[in-house]
Protein backbone atom coordinates (compact mmCIF):
# COMPACT_ATOMS: atom_id res chain seq x y z
CA UNK A 1 0.00 0.00 0.00
CA UNK A 2 1.26 3.54 -0.96
CA UNK A 3 0.81 6.04 1.43
CA UNK A 4 1.68 9.63 -0.33
CA UNK A 5 2.59 12.63 1.62
CA UNK A 6 1.26 15.72 0.90
CA UNK A 7 3.95 18.23 0.83
CA UNK A 8 2.50 21.86 3.31
CA UNK A 9 1.89 24.30 0.90
CA UNK A 10 4.52 27.51 0.53
CA UNK A 11 4.37 30.81 -1.08
CA UNK A 12 7.74 32.29 -1.76
CA UNK A 13 7.46 35.97 -2.37
CA UNK A 14 10.91 35.96 -4.81
CA UNK A 15 11.85 40.06 -4.90
CA UNK A 16 13.13 41.38 -7.44
CA UNK A 17 15.17 43.43 -8.20
CA UNK A 18 17.75 40.60 -6.60
CA UNK A 19 20.99 39.48 -7.05
CA UNK A 20 24.30 40.65 -9.16
CA UNK A 21 23.90 44.43 -10.07
CA UNK A 22 25.97 46.40 -12.90
CA UNK A 23 28.75 46.94 -10.84
CA UNK A 24 29.27 43.64 -9.77
CA UNK A 25 28.31 41.86 -13.25
CA UNK A 26 31.42 44.53 -14.80
CA UNK A 27 33.66 43.53 -12.08
CA UNK A 28 33.25 39.83 -12.01
CA UNK A 29 33.19 40.08 -16.54
CA UNK A 30 36.69 42.34 -16.08
CA UNK A 31 38.26 39.51 -14.27
CA UNK A 32 36.29 36.47 -16.76
CA UNK A 33 37.81 38.40 -19.73
CA UNK A 34 41.55 39.05 -18.28
CA UNK A 35 41.70 35.19 -18.32
CA UNK A 36 40.03 34.73 -21.83
CA UNK A 37 42.61 37.78 -22.74
CA UNK A 38 46.21 37.25 -21.20
CA UNK A 39 45.51 33.28 -19.64
CA UNK A 40 45.71 32.54 -16.13
CA UNK A 41 47.02 33.53 -13.49
CA UNK A 42 45.26 36.40 -13.18
CA UNK A 43 45.50 38.27 -10.26
CA UNK A 44 42.85 39.90 -7.76
CA UNK A 45 43.67 42.09 -4.78
CA UNK A 46 41.06 41.51 -2.47
CA UNK A 47 38.01 39.73 -3.02
CA UNK A 48 36.78 41.10 -6.20
CA UNK A 49 32.58 41.36 -4.44
CA UNK A 50 31.50 39.78 -1.48
CA UNK A 51 30.83 36.42 -1.82
CA UNK A 52 32.87 33.24 -1.47
CA UNK A 53 30.96 30.83 -4.48
CA UNK A 54 32.27 33.57 -7.14
CA UNK A 55 35.57 33.79 -5.55
CA UNK A 56 35.73 30.27 -5.41
CA UNK A 57 34.87 29.77 -8.98
CA UNK A 58 36.93 32.37 -10.13
CA UNK A 59 40.25 30.64 -8.57
CA UNK A 60 39.35 27.69 -10.10
CA UNK A 61 39.13 29.47 -13.70
CA UNK A 62 42.69 30.43 -12.97
CA UNK A 63 42.54 33.52 -10.35
CA UNK A 64 44.60 34.21 -7.76
CA UNK A 65 43.38 36.55 -4.73
CA UNK A 66 45.85 38.43 -3.03
CA UNK A 67 45.68 40.93 0.14
CA UNK A 68 48.28 42.98 -1.27
CA UNK A 69 50.21 44.04 -4.55
CA UNK A 70 54.17 42.58 -3.27
CA UNK A 71 52.10 38.57 -2.87
CA UNK A 72 52.31 38.76 -6.59
CA UNK A 73 55.75 36.55 -7.73
CA UNK A 74 58.14 38.38 -9.79
CA UNK A 75 57.82 36.18 -12.59
CA UNK A 76 54.01 36.75 -12.91
CA UNK A 77 54.75 40.69 -13.16
CA UNK A 78 53.40 40.69 -16.68
CA UNK A 79 49.99 39.47 -15.80
CA UNK A 80 46.88 41.37 -15.23
CA UNK A 81 45.98 42.47 -11.41
CA UNK A 82 42.22 43.74 -10.89
CA UNK A 83 41.47 45.83 -8.01
CA UNK A 84 38.16 44.82 -6.49
CA UNK A 85 34.56 46.71 -7.22
CA UNK A 86 34.46 48.55 -3.97
CA UNK A 87 37.28 50.83 -4.96
CA UNK A 88 41.02 51.20 -3.60
CA UNK A 89 42.97 54.08 -2.05
CA UNK A 90 44.99 56.09 -4.62
CA UNK A 91 48.18 54.70 -2.84
CA UNK A 92 47.22 51.28 -4.83
CA UNK A 93 47.51 51.93 -8.34
CA UNK A 94 50.44 54.16 -7.52
CA UNK A 95 52.39 50.99 -5.95
CA UNK A 96 51.06 49.10 -9.14
CA UNK A 97 52.78 51.32 -11.24
CA UNK A 98 55.79 51.68 -9.29
CA UNK A 99 56.29 48.08 -9.08
CA UNK A 100 55.59 47.98 -13.18
CA UNK A 101 52.48 46.01 -12.68
CA UNK A 102 49.75 46.19 -15.08
CA UNK A 103 46.46 46.45 -13.80
CA UNK A 104 42.92 46.62 -14.20
CA UNK A 105 40.38 48.92 -12.26
CA UNK A 106 37.10 46.99 -11.29
CA UNK A 107 35.78 49.61 -8.69
CA UNK A 108 32.15 50.36 -9.40
CA UNK A 109 31.51 53.65 -10.92
CA UNK A 110 28.72 54.15 -8.96
CA UNK A 111 31.75 54.06 -6.30
CA UNK A 112 33.83 56.17 -8.12
CA UNK A 113 31.22 58.36 -8.29
CA UNK A 114 31.39 59.02 -4.56
CA UNK A 115 34.99 59.15 -4.56
CA UNK A 116 34.46 62.42 -7.18
CA UNK A 117 31.96 63.90 -4.83
CA UNK A 118 34.40 63.71 -1.91
CA UNK A 119 37.44 65.20 -3.77
CA UNK A 120 35.03 67.95 -4.73
CA UNK A 121 34.30 68.86 -1.49
CA UNK A 122 37.92 68.60 -0.37
CA UNK A 123 38.62 70.87 -3.43
CA UNK A 124 36.22 73.23 -2.84
CA UNK A 125 37.70 73.38 0.95
CA UNK A 126 35.24 71.96 2.86
CA UNK A 127 36.32 68.85 5.68
CA UNK A 128 34.56 65.92 4.26
CA UNK A 129 32.09 63.46 6.22
CA UNK A 130 31.86 59.78 5.09
CA UNK A 131 28.89 58.12 6.49
CA UNK A 132 29.73 54.41 6.25
CA UNK A 133 31.07 51.54 8.29
CA UNK A 134 34.78 51.57 9.84
CA UNK A 135 36.83 49.44 7.97
CA UNK A 136 34.94 48.43 5.07
CA UNK A 137 37.03 48.37 1.43
CA UNK A 138 34.41 50.82 0.07
CA UNK A 139 34.64 53.27 3.36
CA UNK A 140 38.86 52.55 3.06
CA UNK A 141 38.86 53.53 -0.55
CA UNK A 142 36.76 56.59 -0.34
CA UNK A 143 38.91 57.94 2.67
CA UNK A 144 41.93 56.86 0.44
CA UNK A 145 41.05 59.54 -2.00
CA UNK A 146 41.85 62.63 0.10
CA UNK A 147 44.35 63.84 2.09
CA UNK A 148 45.02 62.63 5.79
CA UNK A 149 43.19 64.95 8.04
CA UNK A 150 40.74 65.96 5.10
CA UNK A 151 37.59 63.52 6.07
CA UNK A 152 35.80 62.19 9.05
CA UNK A 153 34.06 58.69 9.14
CA UNK A 154 30.92 58.70 10.66
CA UNK A 155 28.87 55.49 11.24
CA UNK A 156 25.52 56.00 13.28
CA UNK A 157 23.15 58.66 14.99
CA UNK A 158 25.28 58.67 18.45
CA UNK A 159 28.35 59.33 16.08
CA UNK A 160 26.35 61.85 14.33
CA UNK A 161 25.75 63.60 17.97
CA UNK A 162 29.25 63.21 18.82
CA UNK A 163 30.99 64.66 15.80
CA UNK A 164 33.10 67.97 16.60
CA UNK A 165 34.63 69.19 13.45
CA UNK A 166 36.99 72.02 13.53
CA UNK A 167 34.90 74.57 11.72
CA UNK A 168 31.02 73.29 11.76
CA UNK A 169 29.88 75.89 8.77
CA UNK A 170 32.45 74.01 6.59
CA UNK A 171 31.07 70.43 6.09
CA UNK A 172 30.19 68.17 2.60
CA UNK A 173 29.05 64.72 3.35
CA UNK A 174 29.33 62.05 1.04
CA UNK A 175 28.06 58.07 2.29
CA UNK A 176 28.96 54.40 1.22
CA UNK A 177 26.74 53.15 -1.87
CA UNK A 178 25.36 49.81 0.15
CA UNK A 179 24.05 51.62 3.74
CA UNK A 180 20.42 51.22 4.88
CA UNK A 181 18.51 54.02 2.77
CA UNK A 182 16.57 54.38 6.41
CA UNK A 183 18.93 54.51 8.34
CA UNK A 184 21.53 57.22 6.67
CA UNK A 185 18.29 59.35 5.91
CA UNK A 186 19.21 59.18 10.09
CA UNK A 187 22.22 60.30 9.97
CA UNK A 188 22.21 63.07 7.46
CA UNK A 189 19.22 64.66 9.46
CA UNK A 190 21.45 64.53 12.47
CA UNK A 191 24.30 66.05 11.10
CA UNK A 192 21.66 68.65 8.99
CA UNK A 193 20.49 69.90 12.61
CA UNK A 194 23.70 69.89 14.44
CA UNK A 195 25.57 71.84 11.38
CA UNK A 196 22.84 73.63 9.35
CA UNK A 197 25.62 74.46 6.45
CA UNK A 198 25.73 71.02 5.55
CA UNK A 199 27.01 70.48 1.70
CA UNK A 200 24.67 67.78 0.01
CA UNK A 201 26.65 65.96 -2.67
CA UNK A 202 25.58 66.79 -6.46
CA UNK A 203 23.71 63.16 -6.27
CA UNK A 204 22.55 60.79 -4.14
CA UNK A 205 25.62 58.49 -2.89
CA UNK A 206 23.64 55.25 -2.22
CA UNK A 207 23.65 53.38 -5.09
CA UNK A 208 20.41 53.04 -7.02
CA UNK A 209 20.71 48.78 -6.71
CA UNK A 210 21.19 49.03 -3.23
CA UNK A 211 17.90 51.22 -3.16
CA UNK A 212 15.64 49.11 -5.46
CA UNK A 213 16.86 45.89 -3.52
CA UNK A 214 15.83 47.98 0.19
CA UNK A 215 12.22 48.75 -1.82
CA UNK A 216 11.47 45.17 -3.21
CA UNK A 217 11.85 43.61 0.40
CA UNK A 218 9.99 46.06 2.00
CA UNK A 219 6.91 45.18 -0.72
CA UNK A 220 7.18 41.43 0.32
CA UNK A 221 8.13 41.05 3.70
CA UNK A 222 5.26 42.01 5.69
CA UNK A 223 3.02 39.40 6.41
CA UNK A 224 6.31 36.81 5.74
CA UNK A 225 6.70 33.93 8.40
CA UNK A 226 10.23 33.58 7.47
CA UNK A 227 12.42 36.23 4.93
CA UNK A 228 15.81 34.46 3.78
CA UNK A 229 18.42 36.72 1.75
CA UNK A 230 21.15 35.57 0.04
CA UNK A 231 24.41 37.08 0.65
CA UNK A 232 28.13 36.73 2.62
CA UNK A 233 28.33 37.60 6.50
CA UNK A 234 30.78 40.43 5.44
CA UNK A 235 28.15 41.83 2.75
CA UNK A 236 27.28 45.36 3.89
CA UNK A 237 24.29 45.16 1.28
CA UNK A 238 23.57 41.80 2.19
CA UNK A 239 23.25 42.14 5.75
CA UNK A 240 21.20 45.72 5.46
CA UNK A 241 18.53 43.71 3.78
CA UNK A 242 17.90 41.41 6.65
CA UNK A 243 17.54 44.38 8.94
CA UNK A 244 15.24 46.05 6.39
CA UNK A 245 12.85 42.62 5.76
CA UNK A 246 12.46 42.24 9.96
CA UNK A 247 11.60 46.39 10.19
CA UNK A 248 9.02 46.08 7.32
CA UNK A 249 7.23 42.82 9.14
CA UNK A 250 8.74 40.02 8.60
CA UNK A 251 8.77 37.78 11.70
CA UNK A 252 12.36 35.89 11.27
CA UNK A 253 15.18 37.07 8.50
CA UNK A 254 18.32 35.23 7.90
CA UNK A 255 21.15 35.50 5.75
CA UNK A 256 22.21 32.31 4.00
CA UNK A 257 25.32 31.82 1.82
CA UNK A 258 24.31 28.62 0.46
CA UNK A 259 21.18 25.95 0.88
CA UNK A 260 23.01 23.35 2.58
CA UNK A 261 23.08 26.17 5.62
CA UNK A 262 19.21 26.32 6.39
CA UNK A 263 18.40 24.35 8.92
CA UNK A 264 14.93 22.77 8.53
CA UNK A 265 14.13 22.09 12.05
CA UNK A 266 14.51 25.99 12.78
CA UNK A 267 12.47 26.66 9.82
CA UNK A 268 9.81 24.54 10.97
CA UNK A 269 6.58 24.65 8.57
CA UNK A 270 5.92 28.28 7.65
CA UNK A 271 3.40 29.47 5.01
CA UNK A 272 4.92 32.65 3.27
CA UNK A 273 8.38 32.70 2.67
CA UNK A 274 10.56 36.09 1.41
CA UNK A 275 13.25 35.31 -0.86
CA UNK A 276 15.75 38.03 -2.28
CA UNK A 277 19.45 38.28 -3.11
CA UNK A 278 22.27 41.44 -1.85
CA UNK A 279 23.96 43.11 -4.84
CA UNK A 280 26.83 40.20 -5.05
CA UNK A 281 24.92 37.55 -4.40
CA UNK A 282 24.73 34.68 -8.06
CA UNK A 283 21.44 33.90 -9.29
CA UNK A 284 22.01 30.09 -9.30
CA UNK A 285 22.18 30.28 -5.81
CA UNK A 286 18.98 31.64 -5.42
CA UNK A 287 17.66 28.78 -7.98
CA UNK A 288 19.23 26.48 -5.30
CA UNK A 289 17.33 27.76 -2.08
CA UNK A 290 14.11 27.52 -4.36
CA UNK A 291 14.87 24.19 -5.05
CA UNK A 292 15.88 22.95 -1.44
CA UNK A 293 12.06 24.49 -0.45
CA UNK A 294 10.60 22.89 -3.03
CA UNK A 295 11.83 19.28 -2.42
CA UNK A 296 9.80 19.83 0.95
CA UNK A 297 7.15 22.30 0.31
CA UNK A 298 4.54 22.54 -2.57
CA UNK A 299 6.15 25.91 -3.04
CA UNK A 300 4.43 28.80 -5.56
CA UNK A 301 6.35 31.08 -6.78
CA UNK A 302 4.82 35.28 -6.32
CA UNK A 303 6.53 38.14 -7.61
CA UNK A 304 7.60 41.32 -5.57
CA UNK A 305 8.76 43.36 -8.03
CA UNK A 306 9.15 46.81 -7.39
CA UNK A 307 11.63 47.58 -10.18
CA UNK A 308 13.62 47.29 -14.05
CA UNK A 309 17.25 47.34 -13.87
CA UNK A 310 18.43 48.30 -17.32
CA UNK A 311 21.65 50.05 -16.38
CA UNK A 312 25.21 48.64 -18.19
CA UNK A 313 28.84 49.28 -17.07
CA UNK A 314 31.39 49.12 -20.18
CA UNK A 315 34.34 46.52 -18.81
CA UNK A 316 37.73 48.29 -19.31
CA UNK A 317 38.69 49.35 -22.97
CA UNK A 318 41.66 46.73 -22.88
CA UNK A 319 38.94 43.93 -22.54
CA UNK A 320 35.92 45.39 -25.15
CA UNK A 321 37.20 43.06 -28.08
CA UNK A 322 37.32 40.18 -26.04
CA UNK A 323 34.06 38.00 -26.29
CA UNK A 324 31.96 37.34 -23.88
CA UNK A 325 29.11 34.75 -23.83
CA UNK A 326 26.30 32.82 -22.26
CA UNK A 327 28.21 30.28 -21.09
CA UNK A 328 31.43 31.88 -19.93
CA UNK A 329 28.89 33.59 -16.61
CA UNK A 330 26.62 30.31 -16.52
CA UNK A 331 28.16 29.31 -13.34
CA UNK A 332 26.96 32.71 -11.63
CA UNK A 333 24.06 33.35 -13.88
CA UNK A 334 22.68 29.84 -14.50
CA UNK A 335 20.04 30.37 -17.28
CA UNK A 336 19.73 34.11 -16.73
CA UNK A 337 20.82 36.05 -19.86
CA UNK A 338 24.14 38.35 -19.72
CA UNK A 339 23.10 41.76 -18.07
CA UNK A 340 25.90 43.63 -20.09
CA UNK A 341 28.07 42.91 -22.74
CA UNK A 342 32.09 44.26 -23.13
Amino acid sequence: MNIQVTKPALSIRLCGPRGFCAGVDRAIQIVVLALKQYGAPVYVRHEIVHNRYVVEGLEAKGAVFVEELHEIPEEHRQQPVVFSAHGVPKSVPEDAQARNLFYLDATCPLVSKVHKQAMRHQRLGRHVVLIGHAGHPEVIGTMGQLPEGTVSLVDTIADAEAYMPEDPDNLGYVTQTTLSVDDTAGVIAKLQERFPNLTAPAADSICYATTNRQEAVKEAAPGCDLFIVVGAPNSSNSKRLVEVALRAGAKRSLLVQRASELNWDEIGNIRTLGLSAGASAPEVIVDEIIAAFKERFAAEIELAITAEETENFLVNRELRSVPLTVEDMAWVNGDRPLAATP
